[in-house]
């Protein structure tokens, strides 16, 4: 059965594991640089949530985001996935037809912004991915 730490013990003890930040100082913890990245989506006095999330919340869905919901559930059930990992997630949004055209709005700093003509192809799937798939298909056909 193991004891309690006695004070003896806590004085052995390098002070940053005994000190503890008292939450009502009004230091933020989580707050990582001076300039903020424009992803922050914590609420508080003057910040309201955009039409865009607030009607999602609600189950108002826009077409953008209903059609989203769909192609990663089906995506879910064609591979056996509950869980999709962000390359899936990426990988669905660039079937979808997005391509990274636009200067990006958020602040970034750990990573290079780019763009890319709209009519470039998803690059997602592996080589000679087509002819795959109607082999596939002629196979299940006959």
């Amino acid at each position: 059965m193991s004891e309690r730490p006695t004070d003896a013990r806590k004085a052995d003890r390098p002070a940053r594991l005994i000190s503890v930040v008292d939450r009502r100082s009004g230091v933020d913890r989580r707050a990582t640089s001076d300039q903020a990245s424009g992803l922050e989506r914590r609420r508080g006095p003057g910040r309201r949530l955009s039409d865009f999330t607030r009607a999602a919340e609600e189950g108002e869905m826009t077409r953008e985001q209903f059609l989203f919901l769909v192609a990663i559930d089906e995506f879910k059930k064609a591979n056996n996935k509950a869980f999709p990992s962000w390359t899936d997630v990426l990988e669905v949004v660039r079937l979808l037809g997005y391509r990274k055209t636009m200067p990006s709005e958020l602040a970034l700093n750990a990573a290079e912004d780019w763009r890319e003509p709209p009519d470039s192809p998803a690059q997602v799937r592996p080589d000679r991915w087509e002819e795959r798939v109607s082999a596939d298909r002629s196979r299940h056909a006959a």
